[in-house]
C-alpha cells in the first residue's frame, strides 16, 4: 500500500526520466545568460523568499549566512536575497538596509555565496518599502483607545440608537455605548474603513494623503531606493531587483485602485510616475555597471485592481526607462486576504490574489504548475515589440527541467526562477547538470512553508525539516527545537 508521501508526490509534476549529464548540458535552461552588463553561467533564478532569520532589529545573523550558502551551494545562475527594507525603523526580523551599519553583514553575506557558488552565483538583493499595518485589536482596545470619535459617527450612531442626547455626550458614554452594540451593528455605525480596522487591523494605504508621510512618498522614496542601492553595491552584490509587486508601496502606486489626485495617482502615466523615479535615482545612484530590475505584478487578481493590459504598458514604459530586467510575479494583495484573527497581521496570501501567486496543487485542476507563464510570456512579447531586449523572469511552480525547457524553447522568457522547490532541495540545479535527477527531493507545493512564513516562523521544508541524522553532528535547529533550518548535505557535491 502506497503511504500519505507517496499519494502526495504522485500530484506533483510527473518527471518520468531525469536528464543524463549530457541531455543536462544542451538544456537552454543552463545556458549562459545576461541581466544587463552582468553576464550569468544558466538561466537558473531563485526567487526572495523571506526566512525569518534575521536579528529583531534586521541584521544579518550567522542563521540568514547559513541559509543563503545552502542555496549557493546548488550553483543556481541568479540568487535573489530577501526583501530588505530601505528604512531604517523597526520592522522585526527582516533584513535592513536603510543605514551604513548594515553593510558588513550584507558584506559577510555576499562573501559566503561566492564562496559556496565558487563565484558562479550571481547575487541581488531585493529592496523592499511598506507601510504601517497593525495588528487586528480586541473590540476593547479599538472602541476604547483607537477608534477616532468624530461628528459623523457621533451622527450615525445617535441615529441608529435613537438617542440624540449621543451627540452632545463625553467621549468616554460613546465608546462605552460601542462597545456594547451587536456585531452587526457595526456595519450601520462605522464608517467602511473603520469597520474595516476593526475586523482587519489598520492599514495605511498610498491614497492616505491626509496623512503627511504618505503625502510625502514621491519625495521621499527615490532617494531612500538609490541609498540603500549604494549600500548593496558597497556591500559586493552584484545588483538590486526594485520591489514593486504585491501588497507593498510601490506596487499600491503601480495599482488601478491607486486613486492620489496629485499626479502619482489615476492613469496608467500616473501610476508608473513614482516607479520610475525610483528607478532613476536608483541608477543615478549606483551606474550602469550595477545590475537595476524590478519585480511587479502582470495581474493583481483583485476588484478594481491592475490587470495584464496595466501590466503590458508598465513593462514597456520599464524598459524604455533601461531596467535590467523584469521579473513577473502575480496577486499577493491585502484586499481579499482572510480577516486575520485577533491579535495577528492581516497577511496577504490567504484570499484568491495570494493563491494564485503561491497556489498549491489543491488550488484548481491545472494545478501550481507555471500557471503564471502566460503573464510573463505577453509581458515579454510587448516588450520585444516595442524593440527592447530586456530579459523577463517567470517563476511560480516551477518543479521539472523539461517544464523549464519547453517554456525557454517557446521564446515564453529569458530566466526561469524556481522557489518552494529550490527549498526543498537546494542541489536540484546541481544534480540535475550532473545527471543525478533521480536523487532530487521535490517538492510537494503544500504550501507548508507558507504557513510558517504566515506565522513569522523560520521558514523550513516538510521534505527535510524533521531529519536529524547522527553522522551530521549538530544541527542548527528552529527556535522550538523541533525543526532543521537548513537542508540536509549532498554528498554528491564533493563527486
Amino acid at each position: 500500500m502506497s503511504s500519505d508521501r507517496d499519494k502526495r508526490l504522485a500530484r506533483v509534476l510527473p518527471v518520468p526520466r531525469w536528464p543524463s549529464s549530457e541531455e543536462a548540458r544542451a538544456l537552454r535552461w543552463f545556458a549562459p545568460g545576461s541581466l544587463g552588463p552582468l553576464a550569468t553561467h544558466g538561466r537558473t533564478w531563485v526567487p526572495a523568499m523571506v526566512p525569518w532569520r534575521a536579528s529583531p532589529d534586521g541584521f544579518v545573523t550567522e542563521k540568514v549566512v547559513d541559509w543563503y550558502r545552502r542555496f549557493a551551494e546548488g550553483r543556481p545562475a541568479v540568487l535573489v536575497i530577501e526583501a530588505t527594507g530601505i528604512r531604517d525603523v523597526p520592522s522585526g526580523p527582516l533584513l535592513r538596509i536603510g543605514h551604513e551599519r548594515f553593510v558588513p553583514g550584507l558584506r559577510d553575506l555576499a562573501r559566503a555565496v561566492r564562496e559556496a557558488s565558487d563565484g558562479q552565483t550571481r547575487l541581488l538583493i531585493q529592496l523592499i518599502d511598506f507601510l504601517a499595518i497593525r495588528r487586528r485589536p480586541t473590540a476593547e482596545k479599538f472602541f476604547g483607545r483607537y477608534l477616532e470619535i468624530d461628528r459623523a459617527l457621533r451622527s450615525r450612531l445617535a441615529a441608529h440608537l435613537g438617542d440624540d442626547d449621543l451627540g452632545r455626550a463625553p467621549e468616554g458614554v460613546l465608546r462605552e455605548r460601542l462597545l456594547g452594540l451587536a456585531e452587526a451593528d457595526y456595519e450601520l455605525v462605522l464608517s467602511a474603513r473603520d469597520l474595516e480596522s476593526y475586523r482587519r487591523g489598520y492599514r495605511e494605504r498610498v491614497t492616505d494623503v491626509h496623512l503627511p508621510a504618505i503625502r510625502d512618498l514621491p519625495e521621499v522614496l527615490p532617494p531612500l531606493f538609490a541609498a540603500a542601492a549604494e549600500r548593496a553595491q558597497a556591500a559586493g552584490f552584484d545588483g538590486v531587483e526594485l520591489h514593486y509587486a504585491h501588497a507593498y508601496t510601490m506596487a499600491s502606486f503601480l495599482s488601478a485602485r491607486n486613486d492620489r489626485g496629485d499626479g502619482y495617482g489615476g492613469p496608467r502615466g500616473n501610476r508608473v510616475r513614482l516607479p520610475l523615479e525610483v528607478f532613476t535615482e536608483v541608477r543615478r545612484a549606483v551606474g550602469p555597471d550595477f545590475v537595476v530590475g524590478c519585480r511587479y505584478l502582470g495581474d493583481e487578481v483583485i476588484e478594481g485592481g491592475s490587470r495584464l493590459d496595466d501590466a503590458l504598458y508598465f513593462a514597456e514604459r520599464f524598459a524604455a526607462a533601461g531596467m535590467d530586467f523584469l521579473s513577473v510575479s502575480k496577486g499577493g494583495k491585502f484586499e481579499d486576504a482572510k480577516a486575520p484573527k485577533v491579535g495577528q497581521s492581516i497577511y496577504p496570501y490567504t484570499g484568491p490574489s495570494g493563491q494564485e501567486c503561491m497556489p498549491t496543487v489543491r488550488i484548481d485542476a491545472r494545478g501550481p504548475f507555471g500557471r503564471n507563464v502566460p503573464l510573463a510570456r505577453a509581458v515579454r512579447r510587448a516588450v520585444r515589440g516595442a524593440g527592447f531586449e530586456t530579459p523577463v523572469v517567470t517563476a511560480g511552480g516551477v518543479c521539472s527541467p523539461y517544464q523549464a525547457e519547453e517554456i525557454l524553447a517557446a521564446g515564453d522568457v529569458d530566466f526561469v526562477a524556481a522557489g518552494r522547490q529550490t527549498l526543498a532541495d537546494p542541489d536540484w540545479f546541481l544534480k540535475i547538470r550532473r545527471g543525478r535527477g533521480d536523487e532530487v527531493r521535490r517538492c510537494l507545493y503544500t504550501n507548508y512553508c507558507e504557513a510558517l512564513d504566515q506565522a513569522h516562523k523560520e521558514v523550513t521544508c516538510q521534505r527535510w525539516d524533521h531529519g536529524f541524522p547522527a553522522h551530521e553532528g549538530e544541527v542548527p535547529r528552529s527556535a522550538d527545537g523541533k525543526r532543521r533550518l537548513v537542508a540536509p548535505p549532498w554528498p554528491g557535491h564533493s563527486s
